[in-house]
């Protein structure tokens, strides 16, 4: 049996002629292709037979090699984040609302090519299961025309309706407006960078290389948190912009990472390579088949962000103490995500691999192990939260004990939600792998669009809980997310899904 801690070559033959590329041999790769007329017989029910020659212990360490890289590159973006809003925060609770009122905005302007990304993610470990190189460099090429078109177009958008963005998200006060307005507008600049970066990381990540992500964004963060430091408070001679220097710093950064991931997919030490001499004339089929996928995954996006604008607004109600308090947990509940979001990335590449090679069974064992390793973590994080938020809080606070006080309540909501957090994150890594987009956007429209917002503007306004009623109803969302997520896996229909 062939050593998987072994470089091996993958060599395909294109227009160029042959090329070869050192990588990573899985456990996927012993087992024969299957066959569909094998699939149509298999039971659509949960397996847990392994093939042949295949030990847990495997596919435990496939999971982990294309996990750790990416739970170290989001954990150490989600940091450069909580350094942001830290070193903004000894501005005062002002800058903390005027950063955290641009989130839902900027993330509803890039939904678009976020969701292109989820399309391009799935076909490139198709394409890498069936051993189609060609067509997996194809993808790449469609995929960055798409979103630099998109990223442009938004951009604009953005940077235009800023203000009015804003002044909706509920920004009451002339300085946490000017603050906001500000910030926004510089993210806008760097949009259409950040856009690129993003789909050679998704491509990256589909066949399964989340490493050289990792380098990258990195890099781009060290950069991102120097300049903080330098233009924030007018550090090493440069000027004191406040907000606005925190903003422009992040996408320094962002045009950084840019450039780096362009090297990576060009210098033709990746599976899947970018060459510009192949040209970027749209190829209809493949970007149709981009769209089948990332369409769904747009409106789940759309509706998550259209429902978490209104959750937002609702909670901003409540004054700027309260909503600081918010942005501050939320800011840490997203350093959690990292555990979800980097088993799901093992769990979208390694079942869109097993698929392609037509081998169900490798995909459903891939998950299964994927979401037992994400809940161990969880349940630690959990507890981390739960006994020392505090203390976590009190390091945005400036001093201001009012803040550190409520933070630590909240936290504890956000130790309770890790396990049911990171199981609904895996699991819809896995069937986005799949392909299967469209009941995951009818579950997000359900859950953060219908049953958040409903419950949070009843506990605020009419049980009067205050922003522990906010979190009630987050909590609520995620566990039921969590369930219906959990019991589509299980239905087995994710694996009719064909490309």
């Amino acid at each position: 049996m062939a050593d998987l801690e072994t470089k091996n070559s993958a060599v395909a033959t294109g227009e160029s002629g042959e090329r070869k590329v050192k990588m990573r041999s899985l456990a996927l790769d012993l087992v024969p292709m299957g066959s569909d007329e094998e699939n149509r017989m298999a039971d659509l029910k949960v397996n847990k037979t392994l093939p042949e020659g295949i030990e847990s212990k495997m596919l435990y360490s496939d999971i982990i090699h294309i996990a750790w890289p990416s739970l170290v590159e989001l954990t150490l973006t989600q940091l450069a984040s909580m350094v942001d809003l830290m070193m903004v925060g000894q501005l005062g609770p002002w800058a903390l609302t005027a950063v955290g009122l641009t989130t839902q905005p900027k993330f509803l302007l890039m939904t678009m090519f976020m969701a292109m990304n989820v399309g391009a993610t799935a076909m490139v470990a198709r394409y890498k299961g069936a051993g189609n190189q060609k067509k997996a460099d194809e993808v790449l090429r469609q995929a960055l025309l798409m979103t630099f078109v998109l990223g442009c177009v938004f951009a604009v958008i953005g940077f235009i309706a800023a203000p009015w963005l804003i002044k909706f998200m509920g920004a009451s006060e002339d300085h946490v407006l000017r603050g906001g307005v500000d910030y926004l507008r510089i993210q806008m600049i760097g949009l259409p960078g950040l856009a690129l970066t993003s789909t050679i990381t998704a491509t990256l990540r589909g066949v399964g290389n989340s490493k050289t992500a990792m380098i990258y964004n990195a890099m781009a963060n060290i950069i991102n948190v120097i300049f903080n430091y330098m233009l924030i408070y007018g550090n090493f001679g440069a000027p004191r912009m406040e907000v606005a220097g925190a903003s422009l710093a992040t996408i320094i950064g962002q045009y950084c990472a840019m450039f780096m991931a362009f090297y990576a997919v060009m210098n033709g030490q990746q599976y899947i390579i970018l060459r510009f001499r192949d040209g970027f004339k749209p190829n209809k089929e493949e970007i149709k088949k981009i769209v089948d996928i990332g369409a769904p995954a747009m409106v789940e996006q759309v509706v998550m962000r259209i429902g978490l604008i209104i959750y937002t607004r609702t909670v901003a109600g409540l004054g700027t103490l309260p909503y600081a308090v918010h942005q501050v947990c939320l800011n840490i509940q997203s350093l959690s995500f990292m555990n979800g979001q980097a088993f799901a990335v093992s769990a979208t590449s390694l079942t869109g691999q097993s698929l392609g090679k037509k081998r169900h069974d490798m995909a459903q064992a891939y998950t299964t192990r994927t979401r037992k390793l994400g809940m161990c973590v969880s349940i630690f994080l959990g507890v981390v939260f739960f006994f020392f938020g505090g203390q976590i809080v009190a390091l945005y606070s400036g001093g201001d004990q009012s803040l550190v006080e409520l933070g630590a309540v909240i936290m504890m909501f956000v130790a309770v939600v890790q396990p049911f957090q990171s199981s609904q994150l895996i699991l819809a890594g896995a069937l986005r792998g799949a392909g299967d987009t469209k009941v995951t956007a009818a579950i997000t429209f359900i859950t953060v669009l219908l049953v958040r917002p409903a419950l949070a503007i009843f506990a605020i306004n009419v049980l009067g809980m205050g922003l522990e009623g906010a979190w009630y109803a987050l909590v609520t969302d995620q566990i039921l997310r969590s369930l219906l997520v959990l019991l589509r896996y299980n239905s087995g229909a994710w694996k009719r899904h064909t490309m």
